[in-house]
């Protein structure tokens, strides 16, 4: 019986070699990549060493000083210096309207002319009243006369002479009467022609041709305003009232004194004749808490009309040597502080605390925390942080020129560092 042999184990003649060969195929690849890792790592400081090496450029103002006209705005409201409601003072019917609506009319220029037949009646009825009385007192004094006479001769008595008298008493009295109804009914006669008060601009007519008016009725005819002068009647708070007062003996004036306001109208353009502060009310609100100041302007165009709203500013004084800085250098803390940015020395920024008493236009006047010399910045307040090194440059600068020096060492870099990686890659 033959016996069975286990089989033995046959090796591949060429399979000893097979990890001879994957070994050198797989450390060349960790060969590469390492390569790679550090050739990324060599790029990436090359990369950001041109964004580190460029610190943010600013724009500065070099804080100086100037005299600071010390101005105070209010709100005011135009208003007519004189103005007239036409009313009938004699009832009537309108017959004709004598004027150019929205024009210009003189005092005394006739407006409306009412239906005067009842007034001419009235007129010829007062005249022939007079003309009666004046023939009986005509009568009476012959008559007195006469009984004078008689009394010296002892020819009447005497109760008939005092008579005669008393009768031309009474018809003197009766003519008088009879002269201020005539009077009376010339008054009426003349207002059936309604004149203007005053001159000025008129406005709309409420009434036509044909309708029933009455004397001294509710409702006005028309309006007639004088719009050259104009009064401003400026709104001020009782505690502005006490700083401009103050504000004008710090600078030896009389805050009774007149003065001369700048109007700036409702577009945002200035009246070209200033106008005078005229008076300051007696009384303070008790509403509001503020004081009416009255102001004449002069209207010659008539640009200005009644009921607009002007910004009035009032030169209380002049500060002189004060610090004036720009508003867009100026920020504020949480807590409302007013800060500032300044390029102290070797370029650093330094962040300063300041006191801003108040507003001149587009700066603030500030009391402290600045000195003539400083460079506040202006320009570039988003990048810059305090204690960093910034080029500084004066604001307003052309962009394109400070866009081109801030690019200026980047490009230089540039190329070095594309040499210094130049041959890292080709090795690989």
């Amino acid at each position: 019986m033959p016996v069975l042999l286990p089989l033995a184990r046959t090796r591949h003649p060429h399979s000893a070699r097979l990890p001879a060969l994957r070994r050198p195929v797989g450390t060349g690849l960790a060969v590469l990549a390492l390569a790679a890792v550090l050739s990324a790592c060599s790029e990436a400081p090359a990369q950001s060493a041109p964004r580190n090496a460029n610190p943010p450029e600013v724009g500065v103002v070099t804080v100086g000083r100037a005299d600071a006209p010390l101005e105070v705005t209010l709100p005011g409201r135009l208003m007519a210096s004189q103005m007239a409601e036409i009313r009938p003072q004699v009832s009537g019917i309108v017959l004709r309207r004598l004027f150019t609506e929205g024009a210009r009319v003189s005092a005394g220029q006739p407006l409306y002319q009412l239906d005067a037949a009842a007034f001419e009646a009235e007129h010829a009825r007062a005249a022939a009243a007079l003309q009666k009385a004046e023939a009986v007192r005509e009568a009476q004094a012959v008559r007195a006369a006469r009984d004078a006479e008689l009394l010296r001769a002892d020819a009447v008595r005497r109760q008939v002479a005092d008579d005669s008298a008393a009768a031309l008493k009474q018809a003197d009295a009766d003519v008088a009467v009879a002269r201020a109804a005539l009077a009376a009914a010339r008054v009426q006669l003349d207002r059936d022609r309604i004149t203007a008060p005053l001159s000025g601009r008129i406005d709309v007519s409420a009434v036509t041709p044909g309708a029933l008016v009455t004397a001294n009725q509710a409702t006005a005819l028309t309006t007639i305003q004088q719009l050259d002068p104009m009064h401003v009647d400026i709104v001020q708070s009782s505690t502005e009232m006490l700083q401009l007062r103050q504000q004008l003996k710090a600078q030896g004036e009389d805050a009774s004194a007149s003065r001369k306001v700048q109007l700036v109208l409702e577009d945002g353009s200035v009246h070209p004749q200033p106008a005078t502060l005229q008076f300051t009310g007696v009384t303070v609100d008790r509403g509001t808490g503020a004081v009416t100041l009255r102001a004449t302007v002069p209207n010659p165009q008539g640009t200005l009309l009644p009921g607009m709203v002007v910004r009035a500013r009032v030169v209380a004084g002049v500060q002189a040597d004060a610090i004036l800085v720009p508003q867009q250098g100026v920020s504020r803390s949480p807590r409302g502080d007013a800060t500032a940015l300044v390029v102290g020395e070797g370029g650093k920024v330094e962040r300063r605390n300041l006191v801003v008493t108040r507003a001149v236009g587009n700066h603030w006047l500030v009391a402290s925390g600045l000195q003539p010399g400083d460079r506040l910045i202006v320009e570039g307040l988003q990048r810059a942080r305090p204690g960093q090194t910034v080029p500084a440059v004066p604001a307003g600068t052309p962009g394109r020129a400070r866009a081109a020096a801030a690019a200026g060492p980047a490009a230089s870099a540039a190329p070095a560092t594309a040499r210094t990686t130049a041959p890292a890659a080709s090795a690989r």
